[in-house]
């Protein structure tokens, strides 16, 4: 084994926090003294502390180093593989920063005029555009916040749809058993019913298993395409048939396109409407949990149930239409999260037609070469193992029945070598799933140094399972009790503070 793959420790300490760092008489900044006019600035008795705050007292260069530290402890893109599977964790291009921080956009008011605003308009008419060119559909909305809450909008669309043509009585909605977690939740959430269907074999949709749940009730069906196991709906065509002669609507899940993009088009498929995710397939920022985006494409039946604002043109001049109504309820307060829309558009525009396609090819070369070496070399069972698209689901059947050790134990020694965790225990499906992703952006090097990582592991497992039991232990905390850590979360230091 390469010494550049031995288990390396992150930091030999946690970070102290500024509390503890803090010094008395140190200041970050000394304000220049006023010499105008005196100016009363006392508060009544009742709003004043009885003793002074106990605040940390620290210079700027203590409190710059403080912050760049903490973030050294941290796992990201920037610092090694992120091989998360269906959440795509890929590099996000500095370009991207760049162009979302420029004066021009940054400095602009949500409430501003059209007038002051048409580049902004104009650009991210431009993203409706070229979201549509992706997908093949006829209309964009860029409002909702992220993928979920773009699953209800889809949702929402398609129960519009029914009730306006006097079938409210459609509320059953298909959803495969391999689905992803999200998927019965917008149903529910627009007075619908997630009705689960099983997956053939193959691990796609059997379309007689659709013809047989299909009925005068369906409202639609849910797919990813490709699925969650990262394998291609073959029969999608045939299903779409199946469900639109049922009366039904198709929706895709496309939080993650980087398979198909610029290579097959989702209403070409037969869908409907579709979500993307930006901080996925056009490389966003993550953003711990937010800013996303989570955008929908729709055909032009769906159109008119589209929630403003969206971006028109006439005459050269961009506008915002509202068009709120019954049928279209506004569901966020603005034009979506614009930093995360502009940032995405120059993902497009940089890489164009070609290069999009480019990023498919890359995606489903990478996951494929990954997933030979893997099952070749007998690191993990893979359950499909001619091939996938832009992930695969390993499982860890056989290191459980060996060795006594779970796919959690795996994931979490995974750390320890400065490689981001999987996605793990995910589709449901899949016993002891692990979900590796690898993405257009690694190297043939990164990809082999994993799968080197994965054999030093097993020889762990095989030696000495107690290793990967207790692990991680190279990083700055170690295996919590996450039950307990759901149940009694410790969100706050109590420190020597004296706050009045």
């Amino acid at each position: 084994m390469s010494a550049n793959v031995e288990a390396k420790r992150w930091g030999a300490n946690l970070e102290p926090n500024l509390f503890e760092l803090g010094r008395e008489g140190r200041r970050a900044t000394v304000m220049p003294g006023w010499d105008g006019d005196a100016v009363d600035t006392s508060l009544p008795a009742e709003y004043l502390r009885s003793e002074p705050c106990d605040l940390p007292a620290l210079s700027e260069p203590e409190v710059m180093r403080h912050y760049t530290r903490l973030s050294n402890l941290n796992h990201h893109i920037e610092r090694g593989m992120y091989p998360l599977g269906s959440c795509t964790m890929k590099y996000n291009p500095r370009l991207n920063e760049a162009v979302a921080a420029m004066s021009g956009f940054a400095d602009l008011h949500p409430e501003q005029d059209e007038a002051d605003i048409q580049g902004l308009l104009c650009a991210l008419n431009l993203l409706q555009d070229a979201l549509c060119k992706v997908t093949g559909f006829d209309a964009c909305s860029l409002v909702p916040a992220a993928g979920a809450q773009g699953e209800f909008l889809g949702m929402h669309v398609i129960r519009a749809l029914h009730v306006a043509n006097g079938e409210p009585n459609r509320v059953e909605v298909l959803i495969p058993a391999s689905a992803h977690g999200t998927n019965p939740a917008p149903v529910v959430l627009t007075g619908m019913k997630p009705v689960t269907i099983a997956s053939g074999k193959d691990g796609r949709r059997d379309p007689e298993v659709v013809r047989a749940a299909v009925g005068p009730d369906t409202a639609g069906i849910m797919i990813t395409n490709p699925n969650t196991l990262g394998l291609f709906e073959n029969d999608i065509v045939e299903v779409a048939k199946i469900v639109h002669e049922a009366g039904g609507r198709l929706y895709m899940d496309g939080a993650n396109m980087n398979a198909i993009l610029g290579k097959a088009h989702p209403a070409k498929m037969g869908f409907d409407v579709v979500h993307l995710n930006l901080h996925k397939t056009f490389s966003t920022p993550h953003g711990g949990g937010g800013p996303g985006a989570g955008p929908i494409c729709v055909t032009a039946e769906l159109a008119p149930f589209l929630p403003g604002p969206t971006i028109i043109e006439a005459d050269g001049v961009f506008h915002l239409d509202h068009h709120e109504d019954e049928c279209r309820p506004a569901i966020h307060a603005y034009q979506g999260n614009v930093g995360v829309c502009l940032r995405a558009l120059a993902y497009v525009l940089r890489l164009g037609g070609d290069g999009l396609e480019r990023v498919a090819e890359l995606a489903v070369l990478n996951a494929n070469y990954l997933l030979r070496r893997v099952v070749e070399e007998g690191l993990m069972e893979v359950d499909h193992p001619e091939g996938c698209l832009h992930e695969f689901i390993a499982t860890g059947r056989d290191w459980k029945e060996a060795y006594g050790v779970r796919t959690l134990d795996v994931a979490k020694r995974l750390l320890d070598y400065g490689v981001h965790a999987p996605t793990i225990y995910f589709p449901l499906i899949v016993e002891e799933a692990m979900m590796v992703e690898p993405t257009e952006t690694e190297s043939k090097e990164t990809l082999d140094e994993f799968v080197e990582i994965l054999r030093a592991i097993r020889a762990e497992a095989a030696a000495d399972p107690d290793i990967l039991h207790n692990a991680p232990v190279h990083t700055p905390v170690g295996r919590m009790d996450e039950a307990r850590a759901a149940r009694q979360p410790d969100l706050s230091w109590l420190g020597p503070c004296n706050c009045g």
